[in-house]
């Protein structure tokens, strides 16, 4: 498997897993109808996990833009990789929700709210305001990076539960900072399943919110550079 596989790959597995918990959760006559939360960010975890441990020895498992630009801003990765590394990540996520769409397609049909079938497939905000929604996903993201950033690998490797550390940061950021705009702290995250959205033949459907999407995009971007640097000045102390 060549890293643009790879990252493909793992980015599909992640928001199959991670936008299907949501459907399970909140579209209509699922089984687990009204999961909350709690399920929501577990699933996340979940799908953080099988992404990782999938793609880790291969490509690094960045599957995430932010993550890529990031280590290439401060030398950790190579700029000449990075197009085709956000390229394989935005196909992984295009085609991560058209799973989940082809999983629940009956269940988007018989939920009729328009702004609850686009949560399945973007993040939205509890409260819109955007100067105030860019901030949280800064930070948010900035968190994520720089704990990622810290985690050493064990002498003595684990096989796949190498892969948790991750997990557990994403459902420790999901739990912990995710009620304000729902945690998009990757730009595919976010873009690749709003794109499905727009295409979709999806019964009731609405906007794509596009006047949004600039923020879960950006912000996670800025955050994520930003640990970055801070990661490599800290390391000359």
């Amino acid at each position: 498997m060549n890293v643009f596989v790879a990252e493909t790959l793992g980015t599909a597995l992640l928001i199959t897993l991670g936008n299907g918990v949501v459907a399970n959760a909140i579209l209509h006559k699922t089984k687990g109808f009204n999961g909350g939360l709690i399920a929501i960010t577990f699933g996340w975890a979940i799908g953080v996990f099988v992404g990782v441990l999938t793609t880790a020895n291969v490509s690094g498992a960045h599957l995430n833009p932010a993550v890529t630009v990031g280590l290439a801003v401060i030398g950790k990765f190579d700029w000449a990789l990075v197009p085709g590394y956000m390229l394989a990540q935005l196909i992984g996520a295009m085609i991560g929700s058209f799973f989940v769409w082809l999983i629940y397609r009956h269940h988007f049909d018989e939920t009729q709210d328009p702004a609850t079938q686009l949560a399945v497939f973007s993040t939205a905000p509890s409260i819109r305001n955007a100067q105030q929604n860019f901030i949280t996903e800064f930070l948010a993201t900035f968190i994520f990076m720089l704990t990622v950033m810290f985690i050493t690998k064990s002498s003595n490797s684990l096989g796949s539960l190498d892969a948790l550390p991750v997990a557990l940061v994403v459902l420790g950021i999901g739990l912990s900072l995710g009620g304000p705009t729902g945690y998009a702290i990757n730009p595919v995250r976010d873009l690749g399943p709003r794109i499905m959205h727009s295409l979709l033949p999806i019964k009731h459907k609405g906007s794509s919110d596009w006047a949004y999407a600039w923020v879960p995009i950006l912000a996670p971007f800025g955050g994520a550079i930003t640990a970055a640097l801070l990661y490599q000045m800290l390391m000359y102390f």
